[in-house]
């Protein structure tokens, strides 16, 4: 069994939120394996769910009831978010602690949930690190089918492939078209390919629109779809004024390689080091796991790219809040060389007040100019995240 980064509170309600096949439930039931006063409510059970639609009053029945229950886990709890305010009451009036997971935020901002705000803390739960995996870690294969639990417990190609097809399907039934977030599936499927296709690029909504056949408002609303069932994230442009920054272009990171792959429709294609579909994925995976632990390690950092107007990239900068910026150039390479960061190191030269890396499959550490050069796996070291 692969021991978890994420530490939970052991002593306040929270949410815990998760892109479906993270490993929640398998998280929460390890948590509470020995314990026999939990109440457990798996509302993807449709049994279950329907009771508490029909009555949302019969949670607090079940809790104030002879039985005292030290905790009650509500699985999928956005199905439902009217049992929020029966959770709320009973968090006020009978002190009860409660685990409430979840696959999307989108209908718990719509409603109840704000009312458990400073009453519930909130984690996110992410596919595994490399730093969990440990020993078993692959980094190729981590590039070629993703780090979901399942798939990573999986030993054939063939089952691999077919789970994230299988999980494609299933985002698309449970997710968006069961819990009826759009109206009409067939846009939104070309949309998810289309948005694949362009994972860790910057996005042009209007380009996007126009290869799906709907409007620029509607393509920004399946983005914030995707925001909102946690299948991925903007990262936005670099300014220093918080209004700059939101007038230019974010770029757009599915949670996952392995995902991102299967949407894309790209899963059958070997993955060749030295080639841009597989620096892609690399870069992708790196910014995925920095965020990832910077999370678990309760890190306040802001991240984002920059652009210049002569089109050179910085592909990840970290805001710590009173240090110096951190700017990092990803390359898959085994052998950085100055040529390789040339670009990188004229702007960052230019910037004050910054520390510069390139972070790589090179195992030789070294500096070239101003900028340090460290394997990926001692660059998540020298951030403080391993």
């Amino acid at each position: 069994m692969v021991n978890r980064l994420i530490k939970i509170s052991k002593s306040q309600s929270l949410f815990l939120f998760g892109a479906r096949g993270t490993g929640k439930s398998t998280l929460l039931k390890t948590l509470l394996r020995n314990s026999d006063d939990t109440l457990y409510i798996d509302l993807l059970k449709p049994a279950v769910e329907d009771t508490y639609r029909v009555d949302p009053e019969e949670l607090a029945r079940q809790v104030s009831g002879k039985k005292r229950y030290k905790w009650v886990v509500i699985d999928e709890v956005q199905k439902l978010p009217k049992l929020l305010d029966v959770v709320h009451n009973l968090i006020e009036e009978n002190d009860q602690k409660f685990i409430l997971s979840g696959s999307s935020a989108r209908k718990l901002k719509r409603g109840a949930a704000n009312l458990l705000a400073g009453r519930a803390f909130v984690y996110h739960l992410h596919p595994f690190t490399s730093v969990e995996l440990g020993d078993s870690f692959d980094l190729d294969c981590a590039l070629q089918w993703g780090l979901l639990p399942k798939v990573w417990n999986l030993q054939e190609q063939e089952d691999k492939h077919e789970f994230l097809r299988s999980y494609a399907l299933t985002y698309l039934k449970e997710e968006i078209q069961a819990e009826q977030i759009v109206r009409i599936l067939d846009p939104f499927r070309s949309f998810l390919e289309v948005a694949a296709q362009t994972n860790g690029k910057i996005v042009n909504f209007s380009k996007v629109a126009r290869d799906v056949g709907v409007d620029t408002t509607t393509v920004q609303n399946y983005y914030s779809i995707l925001e909102d069932t946690l299948v991925g994230f903007f990262l936005n442009s670099f300014h220093r004024s918080v209004r700059k920054r939101q007038h230019q272009a974010p770029k757009f990171y599915f949670f996952d390689p392995g995902v991102v792959r299967m949407l894309s429709r790209t899963l059958d294609l070997p993955l060749v080091p030295s080639t841009a579909s597989y620096g892609e994925l690399f870069e992708q995976f790196l910014i995925l796991e920095i965020r990832k632990l910077a999370e678990y390690r309760r890190k306040e950092w802001e991240f984002s790219y920059l652009r210049t107007k002569d089109d050179v990239e910085i592909d990840l900068i970290i805001d710590r809040a009173r240090r110096p910026l951190i700017c990092v150039e990803i390359k898959s390479t085994r052998n950085i060389r100055p040529d390789d960061i040339n670009q990188f190191m004229k702007i960052t030269g230019d910037m004050t007040n910054i520390e510069a890396y390139c972070f790589s499959n090179d195992p030789r550490s070294k500096k070239i100019g101003h900028v340090h050069c460290l394997h990926w796996t001692e660059g998540l070291k020298e951030l403080g995240l391993v």
